[in-house]
């Protein structure tokens, strides 16, 4: 019930589907009542006829009426088509049996015209008429048998009604919907969109009452747009002013290094150096998140993966070298990819330096290509602490970093790939490289059919 309420408070679809239905329903229901009563008064109006008729047929023709009265049928399966006519006789008795049935005992007080009369246990409805030769004819026929037809005949006109009734709701609710289609259409194409997609909506095939609030959604994406690239900016524009500071600091510790001191000042060279090489770092990866989050859409070719590999491997390699870690391609397949070449490289280059970071010495990762069906998937595997499930939606967050961790990094590899991952319209999935022991981070970027 509660849940009943809540969509009939916040749907505006289901709130007009319902009202729309209660008012069919209603005015059927008063509509199907008034044509009942009308059908069944006019089915009276039309048995009444058939006496007036029957009346006058006998008087036109001066024909005589049955001596049993009854001018219908016997049968008990025709009952419908019965009807009595009898002379109104100033003495009932006169009227003697005769075969298997007797004259109705009617008043000879009955007056002239249509009236109803009790005879005997029945209701009858009698129309009296007096004759050419002075006599008054009845032609009667029992008020049961005329209900029933009247009834029956006023049912047949709630038919259509009934018919009708259903089909009209499944109309209205068909219509209704995809009336409330666009604006359907409308909230699947804005979930699509990806974090950085703040192109204007289009108006076009929206009803005119929506435009205005698509309008106002519109100003307000050209505000964010603007907010977010001004941040954008100013963290490209913050990072690249501090790299001219921090390369003469790098070279005055350079310069500091052959010069002599004491061991202990020595340590803090080392530390301060260290300091400054990964704040270097830390710019570099700064300035690659902002070209990588910018709207501006960059030159697509087809990319060889393996050629990927291959210059990335080339930069990594020393790196790799220096902990003893066996890192390679391990597939020998090479598929092409519609993308930017720089995206790709950058993609790649910053999974595999975070899976040096993380892989402890002598040890090993693989990068391979996988393809299925319409899919095709650069992986990169290694067999590191790897992730806890409990964390993989956080570690695309800029700067998010899994507590505990020891190795140093600034939080930024990830959040890149995942921007760059939007821009070609590509999904990342993460994983582990032993599925037994829960240990290994295994990254897959899957590219659909239309970017191969």
């Amino acid at each position: 019930m509660d849940g009943f309420k809540r969509r009939l408070k916040d749907s505006l679809q289901f709130r007009l589907s319902l009202t729309l239905s209660i008012s069919i329903l209603s005015i059927a229901i008063v509509a199907g009542f008034f044509a009942f009563y009308t059908a069944f008064d006019e089915a009276h109006e039309l048995q009444d006829d058939v006496l007036r008729q029957v009346a006058t047929l006998f008087d036109r023709h001066g024909l005589n009426p049955p001596d049993n009265g009854d001018a219908g049928n016997e049968s008990d399966s025709e009952k419908e088509s019965r009807v009595f006519v009898q002379i109104v006789s100033p003495n009932i008795n006169d009227s003697a049996k005769n075969g298997s049935r007797t004259l109705l005992p009617l008043p000879t007080t009955l007056a002239d015209g249509m009236q109803t009369v009790i005879a005997g246990s029945e209701n009858y409805r009698v129309f009296v008429k007096k004759l050419s030769t002075g006599q008054r004819l009845a032609v009667a026929q029992e008020t049961d048998i005329r209900d029933e037809i009247a009834y029956e005949s006023s049912l047949r006109t709630l038919m259509p009604f009934l018919i009708l009734i259903p089909i009209l709701l499944l109309v209205v609710a068909d219509l209704i919907r995809k009336i409330f289609k666009p604006i359907a259409n409308l909230s699947r194409e804005i979930d699509s969109r990806g974090d950085q997609e703040l192109h204007p909506i289009p108006a076009e095939p929206l009803p005119s009452e929506i435009i205005p609030f698509v309008g106002a959604i519109n100003r307000l994406l050209a505000r964010v747009e603007l907010s977010v690239g001004a941040q954008r900016r100013f963290v490209a524009d913050a990072a690249h002013e501090l790299r001219s500071p921090l390369t003469a600091l790098s070279l005055q510790g350079e310069r500091l290094a052959n010069a002599e001191m004491s061991v202990n000042a020595r340590e803090r060279l080392a530390t301060l150096r260290h300091g400054i090489d990964r704040t270097k770092i830390l710019l570099e990866q700064l300035l690659t998140l902002a070209k990588v989050q910018a709207e501006t859409e960059r030159i697509r070719t087809n990319v060889s993966l393996q050629k990927v590999y291959r210059r990335v491997l080339e930069d990594a390699l020393s790196l790799a070298e220096s902990k003893h870690i066996d890192i390679g391609v391990t597939s020998s397949t090479d598929f092409s990819i519609c993308a930017n070449e720089v995206d790709l490289i950058v993609l790649v280059k910053n999974l595999v330096d975070n899976a040096i970071r993380y892989t402890p010495e002598n040890g090993r990762i693989d990068l391979s290509i996988v393809t299925d069906k319409n899919e095709t998937s650069l992986v990169v595997e290694d067999n590191g602490p790897g992730i806890p499930e409990s964390e993989w939606h956080r570690v695309f967050d800029p700067f998010y970093r899994i507590p505990g961790s020891h190795e140093i990094g600034s939080g930024l590899g990830l959040s890149i790939v995942n921007a760059i991952v939007s821009r070609l319209g590509a999904s990342i999935h993460l994983g582990f490289t032993n599925k037994t022991q829960l240990s290994g981070l295994r990254v897959a970027v899957t590219f659909r059919s239309k970017n191969r």
